[in-house]
């Protein structure tokens, strides 16, 4: 709740400091005394649009500072996202400072904040309904809110909040899907070529390098036969190194048999000729086993020439196209799963629509009943404030499905019998939207978590006997919140929990405004003089005295 407001500089009011409490405050004073600057200045703190024509005459900056405790949930939730220090006492600071030049300042607990921001906040702190009062009653989208505070569908709506986010982010991703899948299938079918393409191939690590040296023997084949015949013949011929080698060896034998120092020596040439015999052996196998296929030459040439053609679409090294095999491989794979996907998303898609029609509904008839129970409440709220012939309905209509459900809600008057209901803010006047405000809020005393409701003039109209309703009315809803008044009407004083008076002087030709909390005494004072005008009889002052002293007693009766 609004605990205190420090005005500075704003219009006539140069310095002001207004204490409030919890229960209904109310603020008293002639016409121009300066009670909606005070209005204008706590909307200025909350971030209303606002206008240097505010500023103080003479001064240069007006700033306005307002303090609140006991803080909801919501208002911390919105603190944290924004990273502003929670009180651990649960107090918050709102100021703003207006310059003439235009420059605004605005700070939540000492943080500089945006005026947007300052305005989330402060919405979420007081509702004010004055005589151009241009809020939650005025706004439709606002309308559903209170009947679902009215319905308690709180997990209802949780849960259809749920399922509507995950329809959502299934259906999203589904339609990427559909976006892409001619694409893909597209793909899939170039895919399907390119791997058909290299598993055909058969493509070895190290072929190409086997065959271009398999390529280079056969094309020198020629030059191998003849080597080879000549190698043979120069070891195994008639006159060759074999022929000598035998005979050779033969005379060193010989000679070891009777000189045992050439045993040694012939031993060795033996072994050589043994080693050259297989040699010749050798050469003879490769002679006479070089095959020379012109055909399987040719056969090489198709199959580099094709391994060529490969690697230009592929990879340059057989390693590069096997690697590439295994991506679109694992490419193909993906984009077959997605298919997979599709199917899978479809078959969610479906249980997800049937299941959030479901919910739709019963959000749908929790908030026609609640509605239907509201309606009612509320006529009979506004035939106790002396507004008998004023038809209230919530009118629904069905809407695409949003986050919020299928249901567009408004609420409809009709002032006169016959008159076809239409929305408040066309139909209503100033003084009919405060007593509206005030039915609702009777109605919604037990599910409203904004603390502090301000009435600007509410009275405006009226008087006898609706007046005094309108103060009981206003007396019943500031019991459990805060409840802050500007009146003109005596018996709306008379039921304040704390009642200031708001007074404008002159001095050297200067205007300013004071905010003066009354006792007893100074209460019953103002109230005469609410009542009679300047000139208070005794016997005004004592009828304001019963007045005061009755008050309550009717209030906590109804």
């Amino acid at each position: 709740m609004l605990i205190g407001l420090k005005i500075e500089n704003i219009a006539v009011i140069e310095k002001a400091q207004i204490n409030f409490d919890c229960g209904l405050n109310v603020l008293t004073g002639e016409t121009g005394a300066g009670k909606s600057i005070i209005i204008d200045s706590l909307n200025a703190a909350l971030g209303e649009r606002t206008s240097r024509e505010l500023i103080r005459t003479g001064t240069e900056n007006a700033s306005v500072y307002a303090e609140f405790s006991n803080i909801s949930a919501t208002v911390e939730s919105i603190l944290d996202e924004s990273g502003i220090e929670i009180m651990p006492d649960k107090t918050l600071t709102l100021s703003r400072r207006l310059s003439t030049s235009g420059k605004n300042s605005c700070r939540v607990n000492g943080c500089a904040v945006t005026v947007s921001l300052l305005k989330e906040i402060g919405s979420q702190l007081i509702n004010i309904h004055g005589q151009h009062d241009n809020q939650s009653l005025l706004s439709p989208e606002k309308h559903c809110g209170f009947i679902d505070k009215l319905a308690e569908n709180e997990e209802l709506r949780a849960n259809y909040k749920k399922v509507f986010s995950e329809l959502v982010s299934v259906k999203k991703e589904l339609d990427a899907l559909y976006d892409t899948r001619d694409e893909k299938a597209a793909r899939l079918d170039y895919l399907n070529f390119q791997i058909d393409e290299i598993t055909k191939a058969d493509v070895r690590i190290g072929e190409r390098e086997e065959l271009n040296k398999e390529k280079t023997l056969l094309a020198n084949s020629g030059k191998v036969v003849k080597a080879l015949q000549r190698a043979y013949a120069a070891l195994s011929g008639d006159n060759g190194i074999l022929a000598g080698l035998e005979e050779c060896a033969q005379d060193a034998e010989t000679a070891a048999k009777y000189y045992s120092e050439a045993e040694k020596t012939a031993l060795g040439i033996r072994g050589v000729s043994y080693e050259l015999a297989d040699f010749s052996a050798e050469l003879g196998r490769l002679k006479d086993g070089f095959d020379f296929n012109p055909a399987r030459l040719s056969e090489i040439d198709e199959r580099l020439d094709f391994l060529y053609r490969l690697s230009m679409k592929y990879g340059a090294e057989e390693s590069d196209i096997l690697a590439y095999l295994e991506k679109i491989t694992a490419e193909k794979s993906e984009i077959e799963i997605s298919d997979e996907r599709i199917g899978e998303l479809e078959e969610k898609l479906y249980a997800l629509s049937d299941r959030i029609k479901e919910l739709s509904a019963q959000l749908t008839e929790s908030r026609m009943t609640a509605a239907r129970a509201f309606e009612k409440s509320v006529k009979s709220e506004l035939e106790f404030l002396d507004m008998p012939k004023v038809t209230f309905v919530v009118d629904r209509k069905a809407t695409a499905l949003t986050s919020k459900g299928a249901d567009s809600i408004e609420f409809l008057i009709s002032a006169n019998p016959g008159q076809e209901p239409k929305p408040i803010a066309k139909i209503a006047s100033g003084g009919e939207l405060s007593r509206i405000m005030l039915a609702i809020k009777n109605v919604l005393s037990d599910k409203d978590d904004i603390g502090t409701l301000i009435f600007d003039e509410i009275d405006a109209g009226v008087s006898g006997s609706a007046a005094e309703k309108i103060a009981l009315k206003l007396y019943q809803v500031s019991k459990g919140r805060q409840v802050i008044c500007v009146t003109h009407l005596a018996r709306i004083a008379a039921q304040a929990d704390r009642h200031m008076k708001i007074q404008k002087s002159v001095e050297e030709s200067k205007t300013y405004t004071s905010v003066t909390p009354l006792d007893f005494e100074q209460r019953a004072a103002e109230i005469a003089r609410i009542t009679a005008g300047d000139a208070v009889t005794a016997l005004q002052l004592e009828t304001a005295k019963e007045m005061l002293l009755n008050a309550k007693e009717k209030g906590d009766g109804q």
